[in-house]
């Protein structure tokens, strides 16, 4: 009896779920950035952003002034006051906007150089350090980074992108960073659902195959993440079949050289993963619900059957302004 009832109060222990905040926008939510256990940032369409500063009890949302048709993708807050926001869209509609005072004032800093660009997907190694993803271009994928903050940005090159192969801006986490130097970042489309690694923040490429499926224009890797330079999981699946489970998950134990189907899976089409170092646990999530690993990804399980997007420490955005903090 005794075995029992612990058996039952560390399985309560473990429980988790989201617990719906009241963001004040029904914008498409996307972007997700927090600083700290009281401190987010959130983006996502109609110019929208959000911020919590009391741990999501209240969120402001906002407006980038001259902004308000672009769809902020991807957040990225630094501190408190310096935050970066990335718009996606065709040619001139992918664009950098910054702000040094929380927000009270944005800074255009970058808009996409190429007319025939579209801009995907933004990460930091540091407050200074930080990397662009683009979809290809005359073959090759749009390589950005910068040493100053945004002040500068220098083209990298890539491997030659497979025809049909792009990135998928669906949460700001098909790139993933590490240390200060490397980077990784996941394809879609036929042929794609391949792997680009780089260990010297962006200067030269390997690229892996996945066991993800790549069998249409929707389908690929649609977020990738690592616990340490060797362990990571990639997710994703065909977003035009949110229901179908096949090959939407891929563990790598050699920092992205290989990569193999676990035998467990998540349910549904995966539009993020993150690593959670608190729980020692992976977290997932899509249109169908959420799920979770403690065994590394080998196997997963259902907690919640909302559609979330993206997440950030113990938070999560997603359609029509939805946010949720995660309750263990």
């Amino acid at each position: 009896m005794r075995f029992v009832l612990a058996s039952l109060m560390a399985t309560a222990a473990m429980a988790q779920i989201w617990t719906p905040q009241i963001g004040g926008s029904t914008a498409s939510l996307r972007g997700i950035s927090a600083v700290s256990s009281s401190v987010a940032f959130a983006s996502g369409s109609g110019g929208t952003w959000l911020v919590t500063k009391d741990g999501g009890a209240t969120w402001q949302a906002n407006k980038v002034p001259g902004a308000e048709q672009l769809d902020f993708r991807a957040v990225h807050a630094v501190d408190e006051q310096t935050v970066y926001l990335l718009s996606i869209g065709p040619g001139d509609k992918s664009r950098i906007y910054r702000t040094g005072d929380g927000g009270n004032h944005w800074e255009l800093i970058m808009t996409n150089p190429d007319d025939k660009g579209f801009l995907d997907e933004l990460a930091f190694w540091d407050p200074l350090h930080a990397i662009v993803l683009g979809d290809p271009v005359d073959g090759e994928f749009a390589i950005l980074t910068t040493a100053d903050g945004g002040k500068h940005w220098t083209r990298r090159h890539a491997p030659p992108a497979l025809s049909g192969e792009g990135a998928f801006a669906a949460s700001n986490s098909s790139l993933a960073v590490l240390g200060a130097s490397e980077a990784w970042f996941g394809t879609g489309g036929p042929g794609g659902a391949r792997v680009f690694h780089s260990r010297d923040g962006g200067k030269t490429w390997k690229v892996s195959t996945t066991p993800i499926r790549n069998d249409a224009a929707a389908a690929g890797i649609f977020s990738l993440a690592f616990s340490d330079p060797l362990h990571g999981i990639a997710v994703g699946g065909d977003y035009s079949k949110p229901s179908e489970d096949r090959n939407n998950v891929a563990l790598t134990s050699d920092g992205g050289l290989t990569w193999t189907e676990p035998p467990g899976r998540p349910k549904g089409f995966r539009s993020a993963i993150a690593w959670l170092p608190g729980r020692k646990a992976w977290l997932t999530a899509g249109t169908s619900g959420s799920d979770i690993s403690t065994d590394g990804g080998k196997s997963w399980t259902a907690f919640d059957n909302g559609n979330y997007n993206a997440f950030s420490l113990q938070w999560a955005v997603g359609p029509r302004g939805r946010i949720g903090r995660l309750t263990w």
